[in-house]
């Protein structure tokens, strides 16, 4: 009796003993020499990791800020502090506010106390009501908040920040009016435009218009041998 012998395909369908794992085989279409084959996924993944490179190079070209200007940023805002106080082995630190004055500033006003007008109205307060050496020194601290350029400062700057000065240190007001006094004579008229620009003044500050002697006393430390810092009201006979 002629043994049945399966077929390839079926011994490859058939199932195998328990115990015993079957080998999976994976047809593939093997390109043959006439037909080359090629996979187009990793150029699509090539191009799109380009196009990625080529984005973000365009936008971190874009971002990238001045480094200057970041510096400069850096030093406005960062703090500076001082040794207040020695107690044994510790030290106590004090934080000091950055000034905003520059030398342009004090270059400017030296030129106004050129001014003949100047000149005269320093002369004709003998008794420093209006004008001794630390309401001249805020002069100066709103000369360097105003925001204007130094060559826009004129004349009447310097009154609006003497004004100002006495506005804010004085306690007696009445004296400020001697400049009103002294510009404009008894006349009246041109008195409602004096503080009209004083509020635009005000304005431009940013409504910074607190000076502290620290500050005073520092901004007569860049030159102290200006003939002005020596207009004390402690040292009047």
């Amino acid at each position: 009796m002629a043994a049945f012998q399966p077929s390839s395909t079926s011994e490859a369908q058939s199932p195998q003993p328990s115990g015993y794992s079957s080998d999976i085989v994976v047809e593939e279409d093997v390109p043959g020499p006439s037909a080359p084959w090629m996979n187009p996924r990793p150029s699509l993944q090539r191009s799109s990791v380009k196009r990625k490179r080529d984005w973000s190079s365009d936008s971190e070209s874009e971002e990238e800020p001045d480094e200057e200007m970041v510096q400069e940023k850096e030093m406005a805002t960062q703090p500076e502090w001082s040794v207040e106080k020695l107690c044994g082995l510790k030290m106590r630190f004090k934080r000091r506010r950055r000034s905003l004055v520059l030398p342009v500033h004090h270059e400017v006003f030296a030129r106004l106390l050129e001014d003949p007008v100047v000149k005269r109205f320093l002369a004709w307060d003998k008794k420093l009501r209006v004008s001794d050496k630390y309401l001249l020194a805020m002069v100066i601290a709103y000369f360097s908040r105003c925001g204007l350029f130094a060559w826009q400062l004129r004349r009447i700057h310097f009154f609006l920040a003497l004004y100002l000065a006495n506005d804010m240190e004085e306690d007696n007001q009445a004296p400020k009016q001697d400049i009103f006094y002294f510009l404009y004579g008894k006349s009246y008229a041109e008195r409602p435009m004096f503080h009209k620009l004083r509020y635009q003044w005000i304005r431009t500050m940013g409504w910074n218009v607190r000076v502290s002697r620290e500050e005073c006393e520092e901004i007569q430390s860049y030159d102290p041998d200006l003939w002005v810092w020596g207009r004390d009201r402690n040292h009047l006979s």
